[in-house]
């Protein structure tokens, strides 16, 4: 068992999948960024100052007298960024297939190798015919 889990660490999908993790990490705070620094603020001033992380629906008060609130405004964020990163990831897979589409199309073009012609078939009946009969 210990040996069939080495095998699979040291596999190339794991260390890929450990980069894309790392990768989709790092690119999930820029998205978090861009939405929170540079959407949201143009967004709320266009809508007369609201600053989306601040909506929220209070729902009542907790027994310390604290406001028990809903954040829409968090969930709008976050929405905003799932689609974002949703759109990014699907441009890549748009363009990978587009690409594989592309090599298939070549592979399926490629031309057969021509016939042999006639001389050509006589002659490797005739080297064939000659190994034959010194083998």
């Amino acid at each position: 068992m210990l040996n069939e889990f080495k095998e699979f660490a040291v596999k190339g999908n794991v260390l890929d999948m450990a980069v894309g993790i790392i990768i989709g990490a790092a690119f999930g705070t820029v998205v978090q960024s861009l939405v929170n620094d540079v959407i949201m603020p143009p967004v709320g001033l266009l809508l007369g100052g609201v600053d989306f992380a601040d909506i929220a629906i209070q729902v009542g008060t907790s027994p310390e007298g604290e406001a028990v609130t809903i954040g829409i405004g968090l969930f709008i964020n976050a929405l905003i960024s799932f689609l974002i990163v949703a759109f990014a990831v699907f441009m890549l897979v748009r363009s990978f297939n587009r690409m594989k589409r592309k090599e298939e199309a070549k592979e399926e073009a490629a031309p057969a190798p021509p016939e042999p012609s006639a001389e050509e078939k006589l002659l490797t009946e005739i080297r064939d015919l000659l190994q034959s009969r010194a083998g």
